[in-house]
C-alpha cells in the first residue's frame, strides 16, 4: 500500500523546493519533513488531501495522477469516462452540460457516465441504512477518501462510525463498467476513467479502497482534461442530451450537498482540512451526539476546491449553482439499478494497524518516545525537520533519524 501511494498522491520537485517547513507544518498527519534544505514526503501517513500543495509557495508540490494517453491503449476495446459533478463548475458561461459529455465523447470516449449520478444512487443506499438506525450517531460520510484516510489514520476509534456505502465514483464506475459489459465486451477490454478533482482520489481509486477489485483502470487530471476540452466543446453546436442526473448529483460538488441529499435535520457539513480535524475531535469527545450524519471534505468548499481544478472553488460553486435549474430533482433511482446492498463496501475500510505478536514492540516504542519526548522543550520549532518534538522523537526511535540525533534547541543551550 505505501508503494501504492509513492506512485499516487505528491512528489515533489527539488529544484524548486526552498526548505521553507510551509508544507511541514500545515501536514494534518505529519507527514513531511524538512532536512538538508528539502522536504520529504513519508508516504504511510499521507492522506492525499492536497493541503501541501495547496499552501506551497514555490509550487514545489507535484500531484500524481495518469495522463490522458493512458487512455489511448489499445487494449481498451470500449472506453467509459466517469466526469465529477465538480467538473462543470469549471467552464465559464456552460449554460448546458451537454457541451461538457459530448466533447468527452469526441475526444474517443465510447460512453459518458456522469458520477452524478452515483451521488444521487449513494444517497438513497444511505437514506435507508439511517432510517435503520444500525451505524451509531452521528454517522460519518466516507466520500472523501482523504478523510477516511485521516480516520483511520489519527481517530481509528470512529470507525464504527463510519457510512458503509460506496463513493459516487465507484458506483457509477461499477454500473459503467457492467453496462458495456451487457453490449458483449469482456472484462478486461473495457476501460474506465475518473476526472478526478484531488489526488486523494487517484490513490482510493487506484488501490481499491472498500472494494474487492478496482472498478476504475485510470484517474485523469481535472484540469488536464478541461485544457483538452476547451478547443473541442467550440466545434458543438447541438450537443445530444447525454446527462441523466438531477440536482441530488449536481449538489454533491460543494460542500453540504451530499448532507442536504441525505434529508436529515440534524446534519453536520465542514470542509478544509484543519476544520473536519475540530469536528473529529468532538465526535471523538462525545460533544456532537445530537447530530445524526457528518459530511467531511478535506478540501475548501468541497470537490470543487480540489487541487487538480482549475477555478477558484467559490467560482465553481456559483457556476453549478446556475446550472440547477436546468436538472430535474433526481433522475436516477435504486428501483432501476439494484438494490441498496449493491451499494455497500466489499472490503473493510480500516484494519487493525499492529497485530498481536508485535504489541509488545509498539509499547516498547511508544516508552521510548514519551521518555525522550519529556526531555526536550516541546515547544515544536521545527529546527530538526520535524513538525513536531514528539515526531522527533517518533522518528529517532522508528530509525528514520540516527539513535544519537540531537535536538537543535538542547545542542544550542549546550553551546
Amino acid at each position: 500500500m505505501s508503494e501504492l501511494k509513492r506512485l499516487n498522491t505528491v512528489t515533489l520537485d527539488p529544484d524548486k523546493c526552498k526548505g521553507c517547513v510551509t508544507c511541514m507544518k500545515r501536514c494534518p498527519t505529519e507527514a513531511i519533513r524538512v532536512r538538508d534544505g528539502k522536504a520529504s514526503v513519508m508516504y504511510d501517513k499521507c492522506i492525499g488531501c492536497g493541503e501541501c500543495v495547496r499552501l506551497c509557495p514555490h509550487h514545489a508540490k507535484i500531484t500524481s495522477y495518469d495522463k490522458f494517453e493512458v487512455t489511448q491503449n489499445p487494449k481498451y476495446k470500449y472506453k467509459i469516462v466517469l466526469p465529477a459533478p465538480s467538473f462543470y463548475g469549471q467552464f465559464n458561461n456552460l449554460n448546458d452540460v451537454n457541451y461538457v459529455l459530448a466533447g468527452l465523447k469526441r475526444l474517443g470516449f465510447d460512453d459518458v457516465f456522469e458520477v452524478g449520478r452515483g451521488a444521487e444512487l449513494n444517497t438513497l443506499a444511505t437514506q435507508i441504512l439511517l432510517n435503520k438506525g444500525n451505524i451509531p450517531k452521528p454517522v460519518i460520510s466516507t466520500a472523501c477518501p482523504a478523510i477516511l484516510e485521516l480516520i483511520t489514520a489519527r481517530f481509528s476509534n470512529l470507525k464504527q462510525h463510519l457510512l458503509n456505502v460506496l463513493p459516487p465514483v465507484d458506483i457509477s464506475a461499477k454500473l459503467a463498467r457492467e453496462k458495456a459489459m451487457k453490449k458483449g465486451y469482456r472484462d478486461e477490454e473495457i476501460g474506465v476513467f475518473f476526472i478526478s478533482p484531488c489526488p486523494a482520489k487517484v490513490y482510493a481509486l487506484k488501490s481499491g479502497m472498500g472494494v474487492i477489485k478496482p472498478y476504475v483502470d485510470g484517474v485523469l487530471s481535472s484540469g488536464e482534461m478541461y485544457m483538452k476540452l476547451l478547443p473541442v466543446m467550440k466545434l458543438i453546436k447541438n450537443p445530444e442530451n447525454l446527462s441523466k442526473m438531477g440536482v441530488m448529483g449536481l449538489q454533491w460538488a460543494s460542500s453540504g450537498g451530499e448532507a442536504a441529499a441525505a434529508m436529515r435535520g440534524k446534519y453536520l457539513a465542514a470542509d478544509g482540512i484543519e476544520n473536519c480535524m475540530r469536528i473529529l475531535e468532538s465526535v471523538e469527545n462525545g460533544t456532537l451526539n445530537e447530530i445524526e450524519f457528518i459530511e467531511l471534505n478535506a478540501c475548501t468548499g468541497g470537490c470543487v476546491g480540489g487541487v487538480l481544478n482549475v477555478e477558484n472553488p467559490f467560482v465553481a460553486k456559483a457556476r453549478i449553482r446556475n446550472l440547477r435549474a436546468r436538472f430535474p430533482q433526481i433522475a436516477n433511482s435504486l428501483a432501476d439499478t439494484g438494490k441498496p446492498a449493491d451499494y455497500y463496501m466489499t472490503e473493510k475500510l480500516t484494519e487493525d494497524t499492529v497485530v498481536a505478536t508485535d504489541r509488545a514492540s509498539a509499547f516498547s516504542k511508544l516508552l521510548a518516545v514519551q521518555e525522550m519526548y519529556g526531555k526536550l522543550p516541546q515547544i515544536d520549532c521545527g529546527l530538526c525537520g520535524a513538525p513536531s518534538c514528539r515526531a522527533f522523537c517518533e522518528d529517532v526511535v522508528s530509525g528514520n533519524l540516527p539513535p544519537d540525533a540531537v535536538c537543535p534547541q538542547l545542542q544550542h543551550k549546550k553551546n
